[in-house]
């Protein structure tokens, strides 16, 4: 029986989560891998955007540090649990990103990156300025989630490392799963139509602009997602989160990995998380030969590295 390529990137993407751990040398690497899930989920939303839709982002940490700052904030100022917070946080990056995308959406090209750009700049702005209430640049202490002392009186002893890396890792297949879902769907469809030719889409009756703003608005959510488990995990969060730097981060893991691609997500996730640990043998030149590989990467394998090394090994290398 042919599986699927739904199916196959679900089984493959259980997999890892599941057998990772086996290489594991010590307990550190629960921690890496649990990261590299945050990133990939946040990543994961700009296939969605970029990968589906063709429209481009250059602030989606935004909505990641007001995911991160929900679950800081809620549970002191409004008596919330901090899964509760979660959900908070990604409701108010959805509003928000539905009534900041109607006007936005209607640019194109760098246009629209430069307006992304902006948004997050502000949000950054915010959450570096209003120090009575984000703490500032120093950051804030985020509540403990609550869930592994659960888990360890029903007997399942799990280290913060283990737990956060199986719970992330459900997470990331759960977020995948949807993606997926969303890929095969008819408003999948339809935002692959508007990817290819955004005046073909409107003549075969498809509506553009509702079709950008759910992509955004769905992209959004992701990356807010993503910054609450980042918070949640560190029990710890700054503005760096929301930071320009943290925005071209994800586009460029989604760039490496390849831009339309679900497990190409994990897979950019993983290897911009884990390039810069290995390059610290380059001590002050890390940085140089981080850009240089990322360079390299762009120049001979343009459509990312999963999609570019599946095809060698299918023997279909242009």
């Amino acid at each position: 029986m042919k599986l699927t390529p739904k199916t196959a990137t679900l089984l493959v993407l259980v997999a890892l989560v599941v057998l990772s751990p086996v290489l594991f040398p010590s307990g550190y690497y629960y921690r890496v891998g649990a990261l590299i899930f945050v990133n990939a989920i946040a990543v994961t939303g700009i296939v969605i955007l970029t990968g589906y839709a063709g429209q481009i982002s250059l602030g989606h940490a935004g909505f990641a540090g007001i995911g991160a700052y929900a679950c800081a904030l809620a549970p002191v100022h409004l008596g919330l649990h901090p899964s509760l917070a979660l959900l908070l946080g990604a409701s108010v990056s959805a509003l928000l990103a539905f009534l900041v995308g109607r006007p936005i959406l209607r640019l194109k090209g760098y246009y629209l990156g430069v307006a992304t750009l902006g948004f997050g700049i502000l949000i950054s702005m915010v959450l570096n300025n209003e120090r009575q209430l984000t703490g500032g640049p120093d950051g804030i202490e985020v509540p403990e989630l609550g869930l592994r002392a659960l888990l360890n009186d029903m007997g399942l002893d799990l280290t913060n490392g283990q737990f956060w890396y199986w719970f992330c890792g459900i997470a990331v297949i759960l977020g995948a799963w949807l993606a997926l879902n969303l890929h095969g769907s008819p408003t999948g469809r339809a935002l692959r139509a508007l990817h290819g030719s955004e005046v073909a889409a409107r003549t075969v009756g498809i509506h553009v602009a509702r079709m950008k703003l759910q992509a955004f608005v769905v992209s959004a959510v992701y990356a807010s997602v993503s910054g609450s488990l980042l918070a949640l995990q560190n029990k710890f969060i700054t503005p760096d989160v929301a930071g320009f730097m943290h925005s071209i981060e994800m586009v460029t893991m989604a760039v490496l990995g390849g831009v339309g691609s679900v497990l190409g997500a994990v897979f950019g996730a993983a290897v911009l998380t884990l390039l810069p640990q290995v390059l610290t043998v380059f001590a002050e030149y890390e940085q140089l030969v981080l850009g240089l590989v990322m360079m390299l990467v762009m120049i001979f394998l343009p459509q990312g590295l999963l999609p570019s090394i599946l095809r060698r090994v299918r023997g279909k290398d242009e």
